[in-house]
């Protein structure tokens, strides 16, 4: 089994990656997904989710949403996976744990200016309505640990030029990865 562990912060590209992903065959997680499933299950709005997200940290463990996302995948049987929106190095344990060298933390990067455009644009109903917004949700990432992730990730990605560039870039990873997979 390959895993693809995708880190960065939010509005940086990390879905785009994902999608690259689906394309070359990898069966894809999403960390978001199951945080926004957990939260709707348990009747807490999406404005409050990431403060949800938090408070299971606090109760469960740190690792507590990489170790939900692991139950999901090892329901599976898929031989390539990605899993997007690793946000600490408890996260990273969990899936190194399991996948081993097969594993690679891939990092995208933009800036802060044009990851707060980027979700302005996506009008999801937790995006940022303010700079003081995203600037707060952008601590509470750091927070949780992206920061030493993305610093220690195996792979990084910048995302501040053309979609076209981007993509390029990341399949490029994609297929170096897949191909140095069969030789571990």
């Amino acid at each position: 089994m390959l895993a693809v562990v995708v880190t960065g912060m939010p509005g940086a590209g990390k879905e785009s990656v994902v999608e690259r992903a689906i394309l070359h065959g990898f069966s894809a997680y999403r960390m978001g997904d199951v945080v926004r499933r957990f939260a709707t299950d348990n009747g807490i709005s999406p404005e409050e989710t990431g403060i949800y997200a938090a408070r299971e940290r606090e109760l469960h463990g740190k690792d507590i949403w990489a170790r939900r996302v692991m139950e999901q995948v090892l329901s599976d049987s898929a031989e390539r996976v990605v899993i997007d929106g690793c946000r600490s190095d408890f996260e990273v344990e969990v899936f190194r744990r399991h996948f081993g060298r097969r594993m690679s933390v891939m990092a995208v990067h933009s800036s802060p200016a044009t990851r707060f455009e980027r979700l302005k644009r996506r009008g999801r109903a937790d995006a940022p309505a303010t700079r003081e917004e995203f600037d707060e949700r952008d601590r509470r990432e750091l927070g949780w640990g992206v920061g030493r992730v993305i610093a220690l990730a195996d792979e990084m990605v910048v995302n501040e030029g053309t979609m076209q560039e981007f993509l390029t870039e990341v399949d490029a990873v994609i297929e170096r990865l897949s191909a140095m997979s069969g030789k571990l």
